[in-house]
């Protein structure tokens, strides 16, 4: 079984691209998560984990989730390879989004930094209302 539950914020605003075979929607963000456990007379140390969202799940992450926020999500680790352009052969470990939950509460969250539209008509982030949230 190949299931992952990720509880952490987002180090910037997701990245939206299409497929160009049908168009399908796809963000990627890095999720900076926290270890449980510092060794003594250290800070906790993080992890950057880099996260790819697809389809209605990638429509809801451009629509409601940008830098900073705190997200739990729920997805699987898949690992690929490609030739990059000196031909080298490159690993890349990434988790594949099946769910994404608030974790942080809209009070607590700064809504002109998370609360944005990334791809508004008009180029530039443009605030989203409470009423305009899932929640």
């Amino acid at each position: 079984m190949n299931k992952c539950v990720l509880l952490g914020r987002l180090t910037k605003n997701p990245e939206i691209r299409y497929t160009q075979t049908n168009n399908v929607m796809i963000a990627n963000f890095t999720l900076a998560v926290n270890r449980n456990y510092a060794k003594e007379g250290e800070e906790r140390q993080t992890d950057f984990i880099k996260i790819v969202a697809y389809s209605k799940v990638a429509e809801f992450v451009n629509k409601y989730v940008g830098k900073g926020l705190q997200i739990c999500i729920g997805g699987r680790i898949q690992t690929r390879t490609y030739e990059d352009n000196n031909g080298k052969k490159q690993y890349v470990t990434e988790v594949i989004a099946e769910e994404v939950n608030f974790a942080d509460s809209p009070k607590k969250a700064d809504k002109n930094i998370l609360w944005t539209n990334n791809n508004s008509e008009n180029g530039e982030e443009s605030t989203i209302e409470d009423d305009d949230l899932p929640f």
